[in-house]
């Protein structure tokens, strides 16, 4: 079977191996707080309560991380359906595979010349925030990924 015809099966199956190995974590963590917490004494039932909050905060960061990226997925799929994927396939790359600055800053100006054109569409703002991620700008990324994602949500 050819690499593309696999599509992200090995990055759902690393995801879904990390995600197992955290809950395991925090299983263990909730174990070791039960047992701390059960010698008794003010030091040990906070210690307890504060290894409960760790596994508590963890499991927090899993469930955001998880259900951002099934957003993200959803979004890039989404766009893709419409025909309106950023492809940067012929664009020039660095010996990395990212792609060049100068062409990730042209490809940035083209895509944000067409957010301003109609900035209502959340597949412009999608297509914004992978402009940024390709310049390399992940912070501004992060925030029009999620700014597309709740205008997706709000259009339907």
């Amino acid at each position: 079977m050819a690499r593309r015809d696999r599509g992200n099966l090995g990055q759902l199956l690393v995801i879904g191996f990390l995600a197992a190995a955290m809950l395991m974590y925090i299983g263990l963590i909730g174990a070791w707080a039960w047992m701390i917490a059960r010698r008794g004494g003010g030091a040990n039932l906070g210690l307890g309560f504060g290894m409960v909050l760790v596994g508590l905060v963890g499991l927090w960061i899993l469930w955001s991380v998880l259900s951002n990226g099934y957003a993200h997925q959803k979004l890039a799929a989404s766009a893709k359906a419409l025909g309106r994927e950023l492809d940067v396939s012929d664009l020039p790359k660095m010996p990395s595979g990212r792609v060049q600055r100068d062409a990730a800053d042209a490809l940035f100006a083209q895509v944000k010349a067409e957010f301003e054109a109609d900035p209502d569409s959340w597949v412009n703002a999608y297509r914004l925030a992978r402009a940024y991620d390709y310049a390399g700008d992940r912070s501004r990324a992060r925030q029009w990924m999620t700014k597309a994602v709740s205008m997706e949500k709000s259009s339907r």
